[in-house]
């Protein structure tokens, strides 16, 4: 038995569009980043620019994406069967690649995991399916109460219709907020304001 508390909110969510991340919140791409058969993801950091990283593990191997500039920065089309999903380890890591070759990296999707679902100076991301299948990832600048109408404190900013959702959330930085499908991989990044312990 569903309650009335939880019929509106149901509601709610199924009335919300899909909107544009709010500022300071920008699509890295005008698209997504195409990955078919997308098993997880995860985040590390650039050794020289200090930029996100997203690395990507899917059926046909392992890819690293700059997450400002949504450039591939290295891939590996045959990586090591014993290491190439992240099942394979205590922790659900990968080896890095590229310029974090020998880093082991954490990888949320498909096979467990999860990334951080708050940023340090209090965004929030939610996944809700009201429609179940089909998830929806909700931004919040409101500490995850979605309170009010969309788009004044929450923000329904991806929808996920045609393709299984692996993962959601920020970075450790709280830079970069990415979202991965079994097909695809978005992305928003914000500047600068870099966090510390």
């Amino acid at each position: 038995m569903i309650t009335e508390y939880q019929q509106k909110l149901r509601e709610r969510y199924i009335a919300a569009p899909v909107m544009p991340a709010p500022e300071p919140w920008q699509p890295v791409l005008d698209h997504g980043i195409s990955v078919g058969g997308l098993l997880g993801i995860g985040f590390t950091v650039h050794p020289d620019s200090g930029h996100d990283l997203v690395m990507v593990v899917s059926g046909a191997g392992h890819g690293l994406f700059d997450a400002v500039t949504g450039e591939k920065v290295a891939r590996d089309r045959n990586p090591d069967p014993d290491t190439s999903t992240p099942d394979a380890s205590p922790e659900l890591t990968c080896p890095g690649l590229g310029p974090v070759k020998g880093t082991p990296v954490r990888i949320a999707g498909l096979f467990g995991g999860g990334l951080h679902s708050t940023t340090p100076d209090g965004w929030t991301l939610d996944v809700v399916s009201p429609e179940w299948p089909h998830d929806r990832v909700i931004l919040s600048a409101d500490g995850g109460s979605h309170k009010g109408p969309s788009g004044g404190t929450w923000w329904h900013i991806f929808h996920s219709e045609y393709s299984e959702l692996r993962a959601a959330g920020f970075s450790p930085s709280g830079l970069t907020l990415a979202v991965a499908t079994s097909s695809d991989l978005t992305l928003w990044a914000r500047p600068g304001l870099h966090f510390h312990d």
